[in-house]
């Protein structure tokens, strides 16, 4: 895998075929291998303007010699006034492929030198800036049909991309297949000079084209909201299932495609396994689906078995090799979705992944302010994996434990390795409840008899060099988490949980506002910055309604409709509806997007709808939040009849509102 995959979204490509031109142009000027020049390791460079930044992601780009701007007016200006092309480089701080490329190439003394004397370099954190991540993976993935971060995008002067990729080694021959970045940004400055007219004409051709690839009215068919809408998402949903390992999306002959969560999948059929209104099969249908892939999860690799909580992805079918980043998105969504299967199903052993997940986002991701940090790195001591991977030497230590052999043969390190053909990690590939049957025992006595050696590997573990966690707190992201203990403390009658919830909410309020009401993005360092986008609102108000649901206080209601109306004002499309990924009070950027596609975090659009609705049901005097819900889910039905599975979140709302207007 040459960079972080992305989960699966909707990519509309026709796009003028004068597109490629700069690509043929710079493979034509390519040269050959340069010699290398890498600077002994260790040395540490003066600090760039990455070191006014609050991003832990930016801050670690802070000493390269890379001359790095952060996305400002500072930057391109420069670029006009030296007629240089800009180098923009997007990733973020938990991502393994960023930091290869940032040791290969940005602590490369050479290709350093040559990106400081021909380009402008400018460098962004994906999770701060979702608004210019989205924009330039779309140039990306328009240009190469795939995306990935670190994301490397070359633009005008005017931030016209015309070339861009995702990870490149530092030289040619370094990685069978890839062109080298010294090579190509060599060839890009020839071409710059060289071809400066043809430059310019692709890079306002592909701005055209991302304006209409990103003005979804124009690409997508109209379509009214029907119930026939809502059950092809779930048709569309069973024929991409994997039946065997659980999870969507699956090749058969290619069991190591990467396979993700996608929660939004889930709450779909959480939708559909409760809805009275449908026939029974569909609901056992849907209600299979759901927990086989909660139970193969559970009991994969993924999932952490020792520390708790979901890693980002598996690199297989299987969900046994995760990439072992965690991100508070997945892990907010996922308390959501397996306290909700507990309360329909029963199973305590989706209650002790809850259990089990938010201890360890309390012990490793709550700030001492009370908000929840957004991310925890793949990498330690320069490996992927190194923290969460035992070897068998690692594994001796506990041999001696009465209870060894049956903790090494429920969680597989008894064995050959598992990882890398030398490594293991804990998994048990079925349910407690099916490995304790055969011996006569029950789930809960089994988890109980392994308790103790569970807790003796964890304490090992912690001795290790953790993986750097990212302490940035995302309003967005925090959101989903405080929905996740919220519905776990309502499901599974566990007030503590609400508590924290309350907890972030307030923190929230108080440090990630700004004085006229309106939210900010980020927090870091005790700054907040940034104005907040659809996605802060929507997934912080899905949060406080979660509170008022699991407490019935009202000052939660309140907040609720204060940042809604706030959000309407600012975000509405007036003249075809549904929300902005952007406000009015943001930087004008090329292109301007709603982004109605549930992937791995659900859309600003679908769970706005979610909100209107249940504001219009909970507040007494007359809203018209109703209305705004009904248009914004109208507004996505085109996507929905072009695409049924990419946004499942909507459909529930879509759902919602045919059943309530149904005479």
């Amino acid at each position: 895998m040459s960079h972080a995959p992305t989960s699966r979204s909707v990519v509309f490509r026709p796009f003028p075929a004068a597109m490629f031109c700069i690509g043929v142009l710079i493979a034509i000027v390519l040269p050959g291998r340069p010699a290398g020049a890498d600077e002994p390791p260790g040395k540490q460079h003066p600090p760039n303007r990455l070191a006014a930044e609050t991003s832990p992601y930016l801050l670690q780009h802070a000493r390269n010699p890379v001359d790095w701007y952060p996305w400002g007016d500072e930057a391109f200006a420069k670029a006009k006034a030296e007629n240089k092309p800009i180098f923009l480089s997007v990733g973020y701080s938990s991502c393994h492929w960023c930091h290869v490329m940032e040791r290969e190439s940005f602590e490369d003394v050479e290709i350093a030198k040559y990106l400081n004397e021909h380009f402008v370099c400018i460098k962004v954190d994906r999770e701060e800036r979702p608004d210019v991540d989205a924009i330039y993976m779309q140039a990306v993935q328009l240009l190469t049909q795939r995306g990935g971060w670190p994301m490397s995008v070359f633009m005008t002067t005017d931030a016209k991309p015309f070339y861009g990729g995702s990870y490149f080694p530092a030289r040619d021959g370094d990685r069978e297949g890839a062109p080298g970045f010294l090579s190509l940004i060599q060839a890009i400055q020839t071409a710059w000079e060289r071809d400066h007219d043809q430059i310019l004409a692709s890079g306002d051709q592909m701005t055209d084209a991302l304006q209409k690839q990103m003005d979804l009215a124009s690409v997508l068919p109209a379509a009214e909201p029907s119930l026939g809408l809502v059950t092809r998402v779930g048709q569309r949903l069973a024929e991409e299932y994997d039946a065997e390992h659980g999870g969507f999306g699956f090749v058969e002959n290619q069991s190591n495609r990467p396979k993700f969560p996608e929660p939004s999948n889930l709450f779909y059929l959480l939708h559909r396994a409760t809805d009275e209104s449908l026939d029974e099969p569909v609901r056992d249908q849907a209600l299979a689906m759901l927990t086989r892939t909660l139970d193969k999860m559970a009991a994969g690799g993924i999932q952490d078995h020792l520390g708790g909580g979901f890693h980002r992805y598996s690199v297989d079918r299987f969900w046994l090799i995760p990439h072992f980043e965690k991100m508070l998105y997945d892990n907010g969504q996922l308390a959501s979705v397996y306290a909700r299967a507990f309360a329909l199903t029963g199973n305590p052993e989706y209650r002790w992944v809850v259990e089990d997940l938010l201890a360890w986002s309390s012990r490793e991701m709550l700030s001492p302010e009370g908000g929840f940090y957004s991310a925890i790195d793949a990498d330690s001591e320069g490996e992927e994996g190194a923290f969460y991977r035992w070897t068998k030497d690692d594994l001796k230590a506990f041999a001696a434990d009465p209870n060894y052999a049956r903790f090494a043969a429920t969680y597989h390190l008894d064995g050959e390795p598992n990882f890398e053909g030398e490594y293991f990690v804990p998994q048990t590939d079925e349910p407690l409840a099916a490995i304790a049957e055969p011996l006569n025992s029950d789930a809960a006595a089994l988890r109980e008899t392994l308790a103790p050696l569970r807790s003796k590997m964890l304490a090992a573990r912690a001795k290790r060099t953790a993986p750097i966690t990212d302490t940035k707190i995302l309003t967005s992201w925090n959101g989903l988490m405080i929905r996740g203990y919220a519905d776990a403390g309502r499901l599974l009658d566990q007030p503590e949980y609400v508590e924290v919830a309350k907890r972030a909410a307030t923190f929230v309020l108080k440090s990630l506002r700004q004085p006229d009401g309106t939210l900010f993005r980020t927090y870091s360092a005790g700054q907040a910055k940034l104005n907040g986008y659809v996605d802060d609102y929507a997934f912080f108000v899905d949060g406080l309604i979660a509170i008022h649901e699991a407490t019935g206080e009202p000052q939660w209601l309140d907040a609720a409709r204060t940042l809604t109306d706030i959000q309407i004002a600012q975000f509405w499309d007036e003249k075809r509806d549904g929300f902005y990924f952007t406000s009015q009070d943001h930087q004008s950027l090329i292109a301007r997007a709603k982004d109605p596609v549930d992937s791995a975090i659900p859309s600003g659009n679908s769970v706005a709808a979610e909100n209107l609705l249940y504001l219009d049901e909970h507040i007494e005097s007359p809203t018209q939040y109703r209305d705004y819900a009904q248009r914004t889910i109208a507004n996505v039905a085109g996507l929905l009849k072009r695409s049924p599975t990419s946004a499942p979140r909507a459909a529930v709302s879509m759902a919602k509102i045919l059943a309530e207007t149904k005479p």
